[in-house]
């Protein structure tokens, strides 16, 4: 086969949800990444090295990146090797998300700075280092990508969606009633259809 799919899981995902983008893309190889690490730094060094091997074997490479997945991938400086992308529910302003997070923990970025690490109550840890990087590394992304997004997405707002759909030439495909985490019945249904309509 000349193509690959390579899919990019979100927090809480995994490799083997590739398998569902098999029947979808019968004329591709499919490949899950199955990601060890959890920072834009090391993951998109794995991202990176995982593309450059696929990049060896195959003409043309297709990214699908789920949610965190997204924001990975647009970390990873593989562009030049990515001939289009499919991104669900993706993270697409890093830097927006933490500090919302910060407002929701009632956390000051001089505590940030001055504790380094924080636990919230609803579990997520804030890193100074984490958003330090974040605002170091701003998203440059020249790929053409379709964008799926849920109308009651509550990590994104549609404005940040269409903001980056907008500034980077992305086509943005919105489901009514869709959640972050697409996973029901119909919300799978609606992401197959999207692809399709490829």
């Amino acid at each position: 086969m000349k193509n690959v799919v390579i899919y990019i899981h979100g927090k809480g995902g995994s490799a083997a949800e590739s398998e569902h983008y098999k029947q979808l893309f019968p004329d591709c190889e499919v490949i899950g990444l199955d990601y060890q690490t959890f920072s834009p730094w090391d993951t998109g060094k794995e991202i990176f090295d995982a593309v450059e091997k696929l990049k060896g074997k195959y003409e043309n490479i297709i990214l699908i990146a789920n949610s965190i997945g997204a924001f990975f991938s647009m970390n990873a400086g593989i562009e030049g090797m990515i001939q289009k992308a499919y991104f669900i529910s993706p993270i697409v302003d890093m830097e927006k998300l933490i500090t919302d997070m910060m407002k929701w923990a009632n956390v000051t970025e001089q505590e940030l700075e001055s504790k380094g690490m924080i636990h919230t109550v609803f579990g997520e840890e804030l890193s100074w280092e984490y958003l330090s990087y974040v605002r170091r590394h701003p998203i440059g992304w020249r790929v053409p990508t379709q964008i799926l997004y849920g109308s009651t997405d509550h990590l994104m707002s549609i404005d940040t969606i269409t903001d980056f759909a907008n500034k980077h030439q992305a086509t943005l495909t919105v489901m009514d009633g869709g959640e972050h985490w697409f996973h029901t019945e119909e919300q799978m249904q609606f992401l197959d259809n999207w692809i399709a309509m490829r």
